[in-house]
Parts: structure tokens; sequence; C-alpha cells
């Protein structure tokens, strides 16, 4: 009954008690959020992910040291390039990474980072994994990464027992960005976005020589029907 008790014990201070919520002025770290006085913080932000493409093939076609060193390589390029366009990195899902970007300039900074995820996946990840890893390159697997992007209110809380804590996002945007990076429509397209985020961006992120980069599409995403941009643009580095 040990076991027993000590869960209802956590869901009485958990769920018991109300939320202590503040507005965010920076994306917030783990020991910046109480776990069991329920603290969350509040923050007008926009949220990315970037998820590697063919994993189930990988999995079941290459070995594991093979998996891995293509999971880690495309991880290690997303997250880089997301810290580097000012977004903060607060959880990693297996193949996906998800990054937060707030400021004046945060719908801009995380499209520019998925048009340049794009490319470094193609002309970076790509040549190094396939002159480094034979089997990769001669069944023709070309790791690639679907990000979707989404922006508005959101709290983030702690999850987890004690040290063991993670912060966790709570909200639409969130939600809304991790369904569309799950969307898959071959290799042109890649990048999608919200309508939201499509009309906060700045005029170097929507167009390319006076052409608009994003297409605008409608999709049912998590049950809604919504007009969401796609874009088959990338971002040289």
């Amino acid at each position: 009954m040990a076991l027993a008790d000590d869960i209802r014990s956590d869901l009485d201070a958990m769920v018991g008690k109300p939320w202590s919520i503040r507005n965010g002025l920076v994306v917030p770290g783990t020991d910046d959020v109480g776990l069991y006085n329920n603290d969350a913080v509040k923050l007008d932000a926009v949220y990315l992910y970037a998820d590697l493409l063919g994993s189930t093939k990988l999995a079941r076609d290459f070995t594991p040291q093979t998996a891995g060193k293509v999971i880690r390589a495309s991880l290690r390029t997303a997250s880089t390039i997301i810290k580097n366009y000012g977004g903060e990195i607060r959880s990693y899902d297996g193949d996906r990474v998800m990054g937060i970007f707030i400021g004046g300039s945060k719908n801009s900074n995380a499209a520019k980072t998925a048009l340049k995820i794009k490319y470094a996946m193609k002309d970076i990840v790509q040549p190094a994994l396939h002159a480094k890893l034979s089997t990769l390159r001669d069944a023709g697997f070309l790791p690639r990464m679907c990000v979707g992007i989404a922006s508005g209110e959101a709290f983030i809380a702690r999850a987890g027992v004690r040290g063991s804590s993670d912060l966790v996002s709570i909200g639409r945007a969130p939600n809304v960005a991790a369904k569309l990076s799950d969307i898959r429509e071959g290799a042109d397209y890649s990048t999608y976005i919200t309508a939201a985020v499509y009309n906060s961006l700045s005029k170097e992120t929507k167009f390319s020589k006076d052409v608009d980069m994003w297409q605008p599409i409608s999709r049912e995403v998590g049950g809604e029907k919504m007009t969401i941009y796609r874009s088959t643009y990338w971002w040289s580095m």
C-alpha cells in the first residue's frame, strides 16, 4: 500500500491546489518552476518541433549503431540551429526536438530556423552520413526532418517525480506544432506553419525574390479544420 499512498499524496498535492501562474519574460528552466505548489509560467511564444522522417524504416532496416548516429546527427544539427536563432530547447522526444521562441521576432526566427534545418539536413548532414555509413548510402536513405511551427499562449509546468521531473508545455501552440511536424507529404514539403505565424513573418522570411515562399492549404489538425502554410524552400548557411 506504500506505493498507492505515495500516488494519492502526490495527487492530493497537485490536483487539490490551484495553479500559481505568473507571466514569463524568459523561457524557464526546470529549477525555475515549482513541482508541488502547482507553479506555472505563462508565455506568449512560438513552438517549433523538428521530427526526423523515416525513423521506423531506420530502426527496421539498419543496425542500432547506424540508426543511433543518424538520430544523433539530426537532433544535434537541428538543436544547434534552434539555439543559434534564439530558440530555447526544453524537450527531446525520441527522434524529435522542441524549441521555444519568444520576443518580438519570434515568428520570423522560428521560420528561418525551419528553413535552415531543411538546408542543413540536405546539404550537410546527408553527405556527412553517407560518407561515413556505406549501408545508409547504398540503401539510398536520405535523412530529413519535418518541422511544425505554431504560436500562441502556453504555460510551462513540471511533471515527474522529485529529481526526475521535467518541464511540459501546455496549450494549443505546442500541441498544434507537434501535429504539424507529423505531416508527411513527400520530399518537397517539410515545413509547416500556422496562419498566425505566417501573418507575423518579416518580409525576408515570407518572400524570396518577391515570390511568396509559403503556400496556403486546408488541413485537419488534431480534429480541427484550419488553414496552414507549407513551404518547399530552404535557407542556405
